[in-house]
């Protein structure tokens, strides 16, 4: 233990606080629940029981430097200790103190820096950042390596800390004993509140600004800003105030187009920003009430009640049926970002990569929860899989059975929005509940759902639906997917346009009649898709009376 100064004064630089003294005299017999107190409930209480328990090193992994110094300047308070900062670039320098400019500092060498420490007798913590370029499994790092592991030894008998700060994580194996790793975390609601507050206190007398924040308002745009850092929260809410001058639910749009770089820095997710809703997508009432059900799921009421977020669904059906576009309209209704994850940007020829990269795909859809992660036509991405032993080393067995674990252990609130065509291509354990909340079948357009689209289409096209014969052009388009409609529209557009006529029924006709549907092209696997998905799938039509077909008996004449 340390060794106690002559004077008993706490405030003196050399002493020792009277708290940390207490520890070195005999403990009276306590009870056994004030010998095991509950775990720490915050990162701070963590950290703070870290300090106090004497873990020379810790290692914290954190984006926030501001953030972890000024939660290390409580402790530090608290316990009546002195918070030094170490850089590359000051040395080490008093916590709150102006950095020196043009004057010399030994202590930026990074084993001076530990020599100091060494030879400071008085209790102190000492943050040191980016000091992670030091602590990596390189030649040149040796020395240094050693030194702190002196340096750590030293520490245990002392009153003093090292916390080092840093966004990566490189720590060479002989360190593993001595390092103790926090990982920090991103802010929690409340800290975006309190934030939110002090933004509002500072802007409140400006009458050029307003603030129109209801509760329910308040939450949603709280909720928006989860995953970003305290300080992008700061600025995309002052970007807000400088776009339009006041804070309102409008501003969630805002803090998505933050959230667009994160995606973009990444490189393997592709942000989607769509204007699409569930009024654009014809039919599927059955699919549409089951996500209006759950879009205030994303609530503090309603975890108070007991309901956990969804954590996923998959869309099986007909190619063209609207599978893609239920993304884009779920991700409008929930007012959540959409996150498309392109599996085959996954793969890389060196050695681990792909592994790698998927364990970095999954960390960047967390860190902007909660958004809803899209992975379209997921039976090719995982076709092979099961085989890829003898084709790739087993690296695509690796790569979705690390994607297959997460689904199912996730905590963050990622909603999973997978689409397939074809049912044989995906594993038996994808399809479990406990990963998937509910599998829905998308089945071709029933002759109602075909009028929404044609009346969809053709008002997104200029033209009033009303002058259109919608119930005939229903009637021969039958079998028809919701993309053929579309096509039938664009195609009759421009007949009319090279014939130097307005669109209408006959002209829509014509094209109707023009196209060949998959239906019919692909019509034995369409069938085979259908009888799979009786009694295995929930159908997202109410009605779908006509689409399935019946055994028919053959009879030799």
């Amino acid at each position: 233990m340390a060794n106690d100064p002559s004077t008993p004064d706490s405030t003196s630089a050399g002493s020792v606080p009277a708290r940390e003294k207490t520890a070195a005299k005999p403990r009276p017999v306590v009870a056994r629940s004030e010998l095991h107190p509950q775990r720490p409930k915050t990162v701070q209480d963590e950290l703070e029981v870290l300090i106090r328990a004497r873990y020379p090193i810790i290692y914290v992994v954190s984006w926030e430097e501001e953030r972890v110094e000024r939660c290390l300047r409580q402790i530090a308070e608290a316990r009546n200790k002195k918070l030094f900062v170490w850089t590359l670039t000051q040395g080490i320098v008093r916590s709150g103190t102006e950095p020196q400019r043009g004057k010399s500092n030994a202590t930026t060498d990074p084993i001076a820096a530990l020599d100091a420490v060494v030879e400071q007798i008085e209790p102190a913590i000492y943050l040191f950042k980016d000091f992670h370029h030091f602590t990596d499994d390189q030649r040149c790092n040796m020395s240094v390596m050693r030194r702190l592991r002196d340096v750590a030894l030293h520490l245990r008998d002392t009153y003093k800390s090292i916390v080092i700060v840093s966004p990566l994580l490189p720590v060479a194996s002989e360190l593993t004993k001595d390092i103790t790793l926090l990982d920090f975390g991103l802010p929690s609601t409340d800290d975006f509140s309190q934030l939110l507050d002090r933004i509002v206190e500072d802007v409140k007398d400006n009458p050029q600004v307003k603030i129109n924040l209801d509760p329910d308002s308040r939450e949603k745009l709280l909720n928006a800003a989860r995953g970003l850092t305290l300080k992008e929260a700061e600025n995309v809410f002052a970007k807000t105030l400088v776009l339009d001058g006041k804070i309102d639910s409008d501003d969630i749009s805002i803090v998505f187009s933050e959230k667009q770089q994160i995606i973009k820095k990444s490189g393997l997710l592709e942000y989607y920003e769509t204007q699409e809703g569930f009024g654009h997508v014809a039919g599927l009432k059955n699919l549409k009430q089951w996500f209006q059900k759950r879009s205030v799921v994303f609530t503090e009421k309603a975890a108070k009640f007991g309901l956990s977020a969804p954590r996923g669904v998959l869309l099986l059906g007909v190619q063209g049926c609207g599978k893609s576009l239920c993304a884009k309209a779920v991700s409008a209704l929930w007012k959540m970002p959409l996150l498309r994850f392109d599996i085959g940007r996954l793969f890389s020829s060196l050695i681990g990569s792909s592994e790698e990269n998927i364990r970095r795909a999954i960390q960047t859809a967390e860190s902007v929860a909660p958004a809803i992660l899209w992975i379209d036509e997921i039976d090719k991405a995982f076709a092979g899989a099961a085989g890829s032993a003898s084709n790739d080393g087993g690296t695509s067995s690796r790569v979705f059975g690390t994607l297959l674990t997460w689904m199912s252990e996730k905590t963050a609130p990622v909603f999973v929005f997978a689409t397939a065509n074809d049912i044989s291509q995906l594993p038996p354990e994808l399809l479990r509940k406990g990963r998937l909340d509910e599998i829905f079948f998308v089945d071709l357009p029933t002759e109602e759902e075909r009028i929404d689209m044609f009346r969809i289409h053709i008002k997104r096209r200029g033209r009033n639906p009303e002058k259109f014969d919608l119930t005939e052009l229903a009637r021969l388009s039958e079998g028809f997917s919701g993309a053929e409609v579309e096509e039938v529209v664009v195609a009759a557009l421009f007949d009319a346009f090279s014939q130097r006529m307005d669109l209408d029924t006959e002209i829509l006709k014509h094209s109707v009649l023009e196209t060949v549907p998959l239906s019919k092209t692909m019509h034995e696997d369409l069938s085979r898709l259908r009888n799979w998905a009786v009694g295995r799938a929930r159908l997202a039509s109410i009605s779908t009376a006509k689409n399935v077909d019946e055994g028919r008996r053959k009879i030799e004449l």
